[in-house]
């Protein structure tokens, strides 16, 4: 099995490379090409957050409490937040992903569980599209695509380590195939994992400025939840 250096290390070469490709091809600006490789780095170890070792969990989950809610101000801006009620957001968000968003990995999942899925890596990726709210959707797409990829690659990498040469023969250990799925022998896990992937997707595409960049400027069914949140923090 692949450990946690060398699933940091695969994925940061990545987000180099995504970072360089979208700078350099994509005409993404380089602040945004940085982030993009930062967040494929940070995501090459996110399905480890399943894992029974504290290391993956407690790194991942303090680096993601602390950048979450810098992402998010465009996002808070939009909703039309005072500078103290942004403050007051992104506090709680940090609690929520540290605290809290831990506790519900170390009680809810198993190592090798849904967590390390191709739908855990949509997952992952449509929260990175509703967080890294922008002005371009392009940009967006961007920073998906680069948390996708150092996810994906994370199980890629578990796939490879659980093959093996024994006397000139290739071996496949027990946890072959337990990485790269698309779903387990769990019913309830998967019925969690594609449960709350249909209903990200369903936000992401009620997003009001995905909304209006197709052209769909009348009856946005996430209005009224929008205008809660602006409510809670006025």
């Amino acid at each position: 099995m692949a450990g946690f250096k060398t699933h940091i290390t695969t994925s940061t070469v990545l987000g180099v490379g995504c970072g360089a490709a979208g700078y350099f091809l994509l005409e993404v600006p380089l602040a945004g090409a940085m982030l993009g490789a930062g967040l494929c780095s940070l995501s090459g170890v996110l399905p480890d957050l399943d894992s029974d070792s504290g290391v993956p969990v407690r790194e991942t989950m303090a680096f993601a409490a602390a950048i979450v809610p810098m992402l998010m101000i465009d996002r808070f801006q939009q909703m039309g937040l005072s500078h103290e009620s942004i403050a007051l957001a992104g506090g709680i968000i940090y609690l929520v992903i540290r605290f809290g968003l831990a506790e519900i990995f170390n009680r809810f999942t198993m190592h090798r569980g849904m967590w390390h899925s191709l739908p855990a890596a949509a997952i992952a990726g449509t929260i990175a599209f509703l967080v890294c709210s922008c002005e371009h959707i392009e940009l967006r797409m961007f920073k998906t695509g680069a948390v996708m990829l150092g996810f994906i690659s994370h199980l890629l990498l578990d796939e490879l380590y659980s093959i093996e040469w024994k006397r000139g023969r290739v071996h496949l250990k027990k946890s072959f195939g337990t990485a790269l799925k698309l779903w387990s022998g769990r019913r309830w896990a998967n019925m969690a994992t594609y449960g709350e992937l249909m209903l990200l997707v369903f936000i992401a595409v009620g997003d009001p400025f995905v909304m209006d960049y197709f052209g769909f400027h009348d009856g946005n069914v996430h209005s009224i939840a929008y205008d809660m949140v602006n409510e809670m923090f006025r």
